[in-house]
């Protein structure tokens, strides 16, 4: 695989009872940040994989019903988190941003996609299909916000279930497939389904030669993982399929058994990100 750079950061955060994402979690309220990878391609430019929350996610929950939305996942996006702020702080230029990898297309996942709908979004057709199908209230309780993707990204859009089926490095079995989204073998995107149509992670090898999964919500925390603890049965047949769901957690249970090299990164894992962010600055 060619070696990318890669930065995982917070944009905005929710709170949920731990309980509504783990077995037998607790019932007090836990931050779950919203994490953006920021993929520094050799030769592409920067590539954003998903966009966390932003001001634009307040907008859109501000009517009925979309504001069950923000009632259900009660969110902090402040003044830091607005766009050009948000790339200021982290040393980013917008003009350097050249496409959007989309693991799913929830609301904390695409808030910022107003910014970038005009350059390549990669992502699942199944998705993005789903985003656009009619019924408010059936696209609110499935976590979709067609509000915040303009209509301008599905001209966009490059779809992952159209690009090259490549086989995965040893090192993320029992991941076997992915998808080579850029045709480089750099970024291989990796069906994990579960949690939403047309979920998806990445399959990446950074410039430090480590092995990432960012596994979106395939699990929401880390723990989920290495404890064997899937969410309770109501949360993932709320929003996806929990037979899916299940399924894949199990082969993320063994890609981290049996991967010592191997680090798979959940989209709202606070934990797990403040780990990687430390492994990294030794």
């Amino acid at each position: 695989m060619i070696r990318v750079g890669f930065r995982w950061l917070a944009r905005g955060l929710c709170r949920h009872p731990e309980a509504a994402t783990l077995s037998g979690g607790r019932f007090n309220p836990v931050d779950f940040p919203a994490l953006v990878g920021v993929i520094e391609h050799p030769t592409r430019g920067l590539l954003l994989f998903d966009t966390g929350y932003d001001p634009a996610f307040l907008e859109a929950t501000t009517p009925f019903p979309e504001r069950f939305y923000r009632w259900a996942t009660p969110v902090e996006v402040g003044a830091e988190h607005a766009w050009h702020t948000w790339l200021a702080a982290h040393g980013i230029n917008d003009s350097d941003i050249t496409a959007t990898i989309i693991s799913h297309f929830h609301g904390d996942h695409v808030a910022g996609m107003r910014h970038l709908a005009e350059r390549p979004i990669y992502c699942a057709r199944a998705g993005l299909t789903e985003l656009r199908a009619p019924g408010r209230f059936k696209r609110v309780r499935q976590g979709l916000l067609p509000a915040l993707v303009p209509q301008a990204a599905d001209a966009n859009a490059r779809f992952f279930e159209e690009a090259p089926a490549v086989t995965l490095p040893s090192g993320f079995a029992p991941f076997s497939e992915g998808r080579d989204i850029l045709g480089d073998g750099s970024l291989l995107a990796v069906e994990l389904p579960g949690h939403c149509v047309g979920h998806w992670g990445l399959a990446l090898r950074t410039t430090q030669d480590q092995l990432i999964l960012l596994a979106a919500d395939a699990v929401w925390l880390g723990k989920s993982i290495h404890e064997r603890r899937p969410p309770p049965r109501l949360t993932t047949a709320l929003l996806g399929n929990t037979r899916c769901y299940r399924a894949t957690l199990a082969k993320l249970c063994a890609a981290a058994e049996h991967n010592t090299e191997l680090t798979i990164l959940p989209s709202h894992c606070a934990e797990s990100a403040q780990r990687f962010r430390e492994s990294h600055a030794r």
